[in-house]
């Protein structure tokens, strides 16, 4: 069975929608900018329910919490694993300086025997959602895409620049 991820795309517009991203910490990404940012995501077994564990893993990587209860669920995205990630987008502007990311745990330098403790997350940034797309992993570069057709479905948000 293929694993299950959720995540939440926060947006805000400040003249320009703008989408809250992370970059990946640890060594393996320290000096990679390019297709390596995510929206704070996590994995989640079948039988939760994804929106709750998108919120927990919003709070988790970014140290913040949506207040909102306006989500939009966006269409699911694979990536080459198979793993389907299930997303929704969301109003919240806040200061990406103040991230609090869990870490984890990697041997490194690889077979020192040393145990590290890396963020999970190292940074977040508000990108437009042009450069967004340049930005994040391939396989996620569709959600920008949709959240840009938001405005059309969406009258809450018509009128907005996407």
């Amino acid at each position: 069975m293929c694993k299950q991820s959720a995540g939440i795309l926060a947006f805000r517009s400040t003249g320009l929608t703008e989408v809250l991203l992370v970059h990946p910490g640890g060594p393996f990404y320290k000096n990679k900018d390019l297709g390596v940012w995510s929206v704070p995501k996590g994995e989640h077994e079948i039988h939760e329910d994804s929106l709750a564990v998108a919120k927990k893993e919003f709070q988790e990587e970014t140290g913040n919490i949506i207040s909102s209860e306006s989500f939009i669920k966006l269409e699911p995205v694979k990536n080459k694993s198979g793993k389907t990630l299930t997303t929704w987008a969301v109003e919240a502007d806040f200061d990406p300086c103040y991230i609090a990311s869990n870490t984890f745990e990697l041997e490194w330098p690889p077979k020192s025997g040393i145990i590290k403790l890396f963020p999970e997350c190292d940074t977040a940034e508000w990108f437009t959602l042009d450069v967004a797309i340049t930005k994040l992993y391939p396989y996620q570069q569709p959600l920008i895409e949709q959240l840009r057709i938001i405005n059309t479905k969406e009258d809450k948000y018509a009128g907005r620049i996407f």
